[in-house]
């Protein structure tokens, strides 16, 4: 049967038809393009920043490496994180207690020991009265010196000695006597045995002084078999000083011992033959060799109440009774007697009694 609108809607519902399917497949593409956009922003926004964690990885992989390599080693076979071993040992400074030995070596004097060992000239020679006996020039080459580790007196404790009388004996405490560590003395049953070293901190004594009397120009009647053969006769007038002092070496320094109670004078620097010269104007009381260890050494009366001393020359020029004058050649240094080294050993005296020769020599 013939229908004339189902043959006019056919073509109508084809163009639905195939309409449909056109819109399905561009929103497809459309979803896909949308799908590709997106990845493309996020992997291209997130590239500066794997960048920079990346660099910052490698930055701090870098310092670390530069950190740990001097303190940590990671083993090829084995991951796993080692220690080094180290084989230093920090000791604590403790100060010293015991008494040790010292060899006397070329140039050393009792005033440059004490100061290397931080104590004084005093506590050296106290130490050492069985070598020394008081007299700092008696310092020989190789001679075993005993240092204790404080000032004071180191003292060989005698039968019937009790620590206040050794204490009372050196004017000291009795407690600093006992307390002190390197002793070694019972708190409780506080005795020492006879022939014991016994340190006593702080102690002093007065010293046995070894020395060449002031010697006036005047006639004094001393025997060279005292003083020794530069013992002149005496009776001399001559040139008087002028009251001030000049250096009596080119240098104007102490090598040796400087002034102190034990030694009054100083040791000024002067290598062997160096030139000696008269610190002021006067006559000769003494020349040539002389006891005490001074060796070689010249005496000079200047004839207002002074007297200056040269000692250790290796050769004497002026002569017994001859008038110096202020700055003039009289000897040449050297180191005889007891001297460890070429040197000038200078005294100032007034008066019989002893100056420090920094206080009247001009300023180096």
């Amino acid at each position: 049967m013939f229908r004339p609108d189902s043959q006019q809607s056919t073509p109508k519902n084809g163009w639905i038809y195939w309409g449909s399917w056109g819109f399905a497949i561009g929103m497809i593409v459309f979803a896909g393009y949308l799908v590709w956009q997106t990845q493309n922003s996020s992997i291209s926004s997130s590239g500066p920043v794997l960048a920079a964690v990346e660099e910052n990885t490698n930055l701090v992989s870098s310092q670390q490496t530069q950190v740990m390599l001097p303190e940590w080693s990671i083993s090829d076979d084995v991951q796993a994180v080692s220690r080094r071993t180290s084989y230093s040992t920090i000791i604590p400074n403790r100060p010293r207690q015991e008494i040790i030995s010292y060899a006397v070596q070329s140039g050393d004097s009792v005033f440059g020991i004490a100061r290397n060992f931080g104590i004084t000239p005093e506590t050296v020679l106290w130490a050492n009265y069985d070598l020394l006996n008081d007299n700092p020039d008696r310092l020989t080459l190789e001679m075993e010196l005993k240092i204790p580790a404080v000032d004071g007196v180191l003292y060989e404790w005698k039968e019937g000695d009790t620590i206040v009388g050794v204490a009372a004996m050196f004017e000291a405490n009795p407690e600093d006597i006992i307390d002190w560590p390197g002793n070694n003395i019972e708190l409780i049953n506080p005795e020492i045995e006879a022939g014991r070293l016994v340190m006593v901190p702080g102690g002093k004594r007065e010293f046995r002084q070894w020395l060449v009397p002031t010697i006036p120009r005047g006639r004094a009647g001393v025997s060279s078999e005292v003083l020794g053969a530069g013992t002149c006769p005496g009776g001399y007038d001559g040139a008087y000083g002028t009251g001030s002092f000049v250096w009596p070496a080119a240098n104007r320094y102490v090598v040796g011992n400087d002034y102190w109670s034990g030694h009054l004078g100083i040791d000024i620097g002067a290598g062997m033959g160096a030139s000696i010269y008269a610190a002021d104007s006067g006559v000769v009381v003494f020349s040539g060799a002389a006891f005490g260890g001074y060796g070689n050494m010249i005496m000079i009366d200047h004839g207002n109440g002074y007297q200056t001393l040269y000692a250790h020359l290796s050769q004497v020029i002026a002569r017994c009774g001859q008038s110096v004058s202020q700055g003039q050649l009289i000897g040449f240094a050297g180191s005889t007697g007891n001297s460890t080294g070429p040197h000038l050993h200078f005294e100032i005296r007034y008066l019989g009694g002893f100056i420090n020769p920094w206080f009247v020599l001009p300023a180096p």
